[in-house]
């Protein structure tokens, strides 16, 4: 009777288990296997991606952070007008390149698809890939640099408790 009753717990192990032999299941069937539809969009729409996350837990907060919490922050509308020049300007940077390392996943995706794939097309179609990945991360981080001269002190603080850093992000220590 135990055996009986154990079934369904050894059906539930082999099952897991042999999911988690295949993790890459499904993925075959995206249009660039590298990137999931959600990091397509994201890269489209200019979003970070964690891209910055060096610059927002060492206490450099990001643009579109500090416009989601200008009211708590208590920004002055001089502040929210300068990190709104500053979101603008880092979309406009980030969106092209954001379209660029998709174009470059797409066709690094392609030359294996057709199995056109040599060493040396690898080896430039990653030099492309890393650079314009190198590109977008410093745009996202030269705007999160770009904040300090904009916060006070304890609305950096602020901020840091608010986005549940408890004091860790070392924001006293970098500000200007």
């Amino acid at each position: 009777m135990k055996s009986v009753t154990a079934l369904p717990a050894i059906v539930l192990l082999l099952v897991a288990t042999a999911h988690a032999q295949q993790p890459y299941s499904g993925l075959e069937a995206r249009p660039i296997k590298a990137l999931s539809e959600q990091q397509i969009t994201d890269l489209k729409q200019g979003r970070g991606m964690g891209l910055a996350l060096a610059a927002e837990l060492n206490g450099y907060p990001g643009p579109s952070h500090i416009l989601e919490l200008a009211g708590a922050l208590r920004l002055t509308d001089a502040q929210k007008q300068r990190v709104d020049s500053l979101f603008t300007a880092m979309k406009a940077e980030a969106i092209p390149l954001g379209e660029q390392l998709i174009a470059a996943e797409a066709a690094l995706d392609q030359l294996f698809a057709q199995r056109r794939i040599t060493e040396a097309s690898l080896h430039v179609s990653l030099e492309n890939v890393g650079r314009t990945q190198a590109a977008l991360r410093a745009t996202h981080l030269k705007y999160h640099l770009s904040t300090l001269d904009i916060l006070s002190t304890d609305q950096m603080r602020r901020y840091a408790e608010l986005r549940g850093y408890g004091g860790h992000a070392g924001n006293q220590q970098h500000h200007r």
